[in-house]
C-alpha cells in the first residue's frame, strides 16, 4: 500500500484540514497614504463654525503690486517745462479705475507695448474723467538722451520731443509733489469676495447579526474589517471631491450665481475643487496658474518661466506644496537622470531622495531656480489626471467644516433589525481664495 500524499487536490484534506493561511489574521492593503491633499489642508487649519454651510470668504489683491495705465493715442510730449497735450488712457491697473486728481503727481515710465523700448520718465500733471480718462505728462527725462527739465536752452536739447504710441504703457514708479502744497487726493479699493460651500457626504456599511458573530479567518471581525475600508473610502471620496468637485454656479470673476441641485428631499450641494476652480478662473501673465507642457519639447527654458510663475508670490515657508500624479512625478524623475530629459537639450532638474512627512505621506523635493517644490504623491491624481501637479498656496487653503465629520454607529435599530449598519459623516468643503496663487500643471504627450 503506497504512503498517503499530502501533494493531492481532492477530498477533505484538501477541502477542509489543511491550513493555507500563512498569517490568517493579516491582511495586506494597498495605498496606505490615500488622501495627502485632505491632510495638508486638514492641518493647515480646520475653519468650523460656519454660520451656513453656502460661504462667502473676503479676498484682497494690493494694488500696489503692479500701478499702470495706457496712453491709447499718438500724444507730442515737449521738454520745455509745460504740459503735454490731454490724452487719453485705459487698461487702468492699481490705481483708481476711475481718472481723478489722486493720478496728479505719479511719477511714470513709459514703454512701448511690448516693453521693449522706454521712451522715458515722466510726471503727471493734470488728470480728469472725461471719457475713458484723461492725463497730461511732462517730460523729467527721455531715455536716450542725458536730458530733462531745464535743458531746452542747450540747442543740442531742442529735439526731446517725445511722442508717445499708440497702447504704450505708463508703469507708475513713484510720486513726486511741490513743496508747500496740499496733500495729494487719496482714492481707496474695496475687498472682493468668493463663495464656495459645503457638501455633505455619507459612506455606509452594513452587515447581518450573524456575520457579526461568525469566527472567521483573514480578519477576525468582518465589522472591523469593513469599517476601516469604509473610512478609507470616504476620505478618498472628499480627496476626490476636494481635487474636482464641481458646482453649477457661475465661475465667472468670482462665485456670483447660488443655483443648487435639488431632489425630492432638498437642495445637495456640491464644493468646488481646486482644479476645476483654476480651469474656470484662468489668469494670464505674471499671475498665470494654468500651465500646458509638452512632454517631448519642455525646454529648460520654458521651465524656468513658467517656475517663475509659479513662485511669483514668494510662499512664507519658503517652499511650495505640489501634489503629483504618479505620470507628472515619472516624468520630473526622468528630467533628473544623468541623460536629462530625453532629446530636450540634455538639461537635467534636481529631484531629492524619496522622504517621509511628519503628516505620515511620502515627498520629494524638486530644486528649481526660483523655490523649493515638495512633491507628494498623490493616488487620487490617476487616469486623465495621471500627469497632473497641482501647486498650492498653503496661505489660500482651508478645509471649512459646516458640521463636524462623525462615525455614526448602529444607525438602523427598527424591528429588532437583525445586524449592524454603520456610517461615516462629513459635512465640509474647501476654502480657496486668490486663485492665481494656486497652479495647475498638466503634462501632454
Amino acid at each position: 500500500m503506497s504512503a498517503k500524499q499530502l501533494s493531492s487536490s481532492s477530498g477533505v484534506l484538501y477541502t477542509d484540514r489543511r491550513d493555507f493561511y500563512i498569517r490568517p489574521n493579516i491582511v495586506k492593503e494597498l495605498w496606505t497614504d490615500v488622501t495627502p491633499f485632505t491632510t495638508v489642508i486638514s492641518n493647515r487649519g480646520v475653519v468650523s463654525g460656519l454660520a451656513d454651510p453656502t460661504y462667502k470668504m473676503f479676498e484682497h489683491r494690493n494694488p500696489w503690486q503692479k500701478q499702470q495705465f495706457i496712453i491709447t493715442e499718438a500724444i507730442a510730449i515737449p521738454d520745455d517745462q509745460t504740459d503735454s497735450a490731454v490724452m487719453n488712457v485705459g487698461a487702468i491697473t492699481g490705481l483708481n479705475s476711475t481718472v481723478d486728481q489722486s493720478y496728479v503727481g505719479l511719477v511714470v515710465e513709459v514703454w512701448n507695448a511690448a516693453l521693449t523700448s522706454k521712451g522715458g520718465v515722466f510726471l503727471v500733471t493734470y488728470a480728469d474723467s472725461t471719457g475713458n480718462g484723461h492725463v497730461k505728462l511732462r517730460m523729467l527725462s527721455k531715455s536716450d538722451t542725458v536730458g530733462g527739465i531745464g535743458n531746452t536752452g542747450n540747442a543740442a536739447d531742442q529735439d526731446l520731443t517725445y511722442t508717445t504710441g499708440t497702447d504704450d504703457v505708463a508703469i507708475v514708479v513713484g510720486n513726486a509733489h511741490a513743496e508747500g502744497g496740499s496733500a495729494p487726493e487719496a482714492w481707496a479699493d474695496e475687498l472682493e469676495v468668493v463663495y464656495n460651500q459645503c457638501q455633505i457626504f455619507k459612506t455606509p456599511l452594513q452587515i447581518t447579526g450573524t456575520l457579526l458573530e461568525a469566527s472567521l479567518r483573514g480578519e477576525s471581525s468582518e465589522l472591523a474589517r469593513l469599517r476601516d475600508q469604509k473610512s478609507q473610502e470616504h476620505k478618498i471620496q472628499k480627496e476626490r471631491a476636494f481635487l474636482y468637485g464641481m458646482h453649477p454656479w457661475n465661475l465667472s470673476g468670482g462665485f456670483s450665481s447660488l443655483e443648487s441641485i435639488s431632489d425630492n428631499v432638498g437642495p445637495i450641494r456640491t464644493t468646488m475643487g481646486i482644479i476645476p476652480a483654476i480651469e474656470n478662473n484662468a489668469k494670464t501673465g505674471d499671475d498665470q496658474n494654468n500651465f500646458s507642457i509638452s512632454e517631448a519639447s519642455y525646454s529648460y527654458g520654458a521651465f524656468v518661466d513658467d517656475m517663475e510663475k509659479v513662485f511669483h508670490y514668494v510662499p512664507e515657508a519658503g517652499s511650495k506644496r505640489a501634489f503629483v500624479g504618479a505620470g507628472a512625478l515619472g516624468y520630473f524623475s526622468k528630467m533628473s537622470g544623468a541623460s536629462g530629459l530625453a532629446g530636450n537639450s540634455g538639461w537635467t532638474v534636481s529631484l531629492g531622495d524619496m522622504k517621509r512627512d511628519g503628516l505620515g505621506f511620502n515627498y520629494r523635493m524638486l530644486e528649481t531656480p526660483h523655490g523649493m517644490l515638495q512633491l507628494i504623491p498623490t493616488p487620487s491624481l490617476r487616469g486623465p489626471y495621471n500627469k497632473s501637479m497641482v501647486v498650492v498656496s498653503d496661505e489660500n487653503l482651508s478645509l471649512m467644516q459646516y458640521r463636524a465629520p462623525k462615525f455614526q454607529a448602529n444607525i438602523k435599530t427598527d424591528n429588532a433589525y437583525d445586524g449592524v449598519k454603520d456610517q461615516y459623516f462629513s459635512d465640509e468643503g474647501i476654502g480657496l481664495t486668490l486663485i492665481e496663487s494656486h497652479k495647475l500643471f498638466k503634462i501632454v504627450d
